[in-house]
């Protein structure tokens, strides 16, 4: 089969976007529109290995995966490890010493390009499944922290303005109420959700809501620099982590609790 034979079946199985980029002799990049949710392309090359073409990934999945996640938890054995595993086994792509590579059988080079560029996408997906995972426990952990330090009379989760937000694009973790000025508490795993934040915060200050925020980080060394700087402009009272902060928290809880009562 020749090179645009080869083009053309990857367009027909795949998509319109591929193409090949020669990079030597009997070596092709194929270039996909498919990205890694850092926004880098997926790197496959096509190549003739011991005179039988090959579609590869030249180990730069995994290399991903280890920016995320540690190496042990990829390991045979572990639960992602087996994700990976039945993923990479239910596309027919074999993991040598960490590259992920599929033979081109019977020139139905298409099929083994679809086939690659799922599992990279199946073995992706592990890292985003790990961080929803601790997210989810993180929000789960926050709204039990502020039962058991706010009465439930004074606890509203997912707070919207009726007045200013009908359509409910703003919502509020956590409203503390009953104050001449709630608090608004916001629970804060990644960049988007501080970015959220930071918007809600400017809408309400433009609508003149009575309102003091506080906010409570999963880690706030794992925001961003600029994104963080944004959010800190418009939110009066942050903490850095949960489960470092505990009683601090607790105390300012109990503290302007007190203080504001209606």
């Amino acid at each position: 089969m020749n090179l645009k034979s080869i083009k053309d079946d990857f367009k027909h199985r795949v998509c319109e976007q591929v193409d090949l980029q020669s990079e030597g002799m009997d070596r092709y990049l194929v270039t996909t529109p498919f990205r890694f949710d850092d926004g880098d392309h997926f790197s496959i090359v096509l190549k003739r290995e011991s005179g039988n073409w090959i579609l590869t990934d030249e180990a730069t999945t995994f290399l991903h995966l280890s920016y995320k996640i540690d190496d042990k938890d990829m390991e045979p054995g572990s639960h992602r490890g087996e994700l990976i595993s039945n993923s990479l086994a239910s596309f027919s792509v074999t993991n040598r010493d960490g590259e992920l590579i599929i033979p081109v059988n019977e020139e139905r080079f298409g099929d083994a390009l679809f086939s690659l560029v799922q599992a990279i996408a199946k073995v992706s997906d592990v890292s985003f499944l790990s961080r929803e995972r601790v997210r989810s426990t993180f929000l789960e952990d926050f709204r039990a922290f502020l039962r058991a330090n706010v009465p439930e009379d004074r606890l509203s989760f997912d707070w919207t303005s009726e007045q200013y937000d009908p359509h409910q694009k703003y919502p509020v973790d956590a409203q503390i109420n009953h104050m001449p000025r709630p608090l608004f508490v916001y629970a804060l795993p990644n960049d988007e959700r501080v970015n959220a934040a930071t918007i809600s915060l400017l809408n309400f200050e433009k609508w003149k809501i009575p309102y003091q925020s506080m906010a409570i980080f999963e880690d706030q060394e794992l925001i961003n620099r600029k994104v963080l700087a944004r959010f800190t402009d418009v939110c009066d009272k942050s903490y850095s982590s949960l489960d470092d902060n505990k009683p601090r928290i607790s105390e300012y809880l109990e503290r302007i609790l007190k203080k504001n009562s209606a």
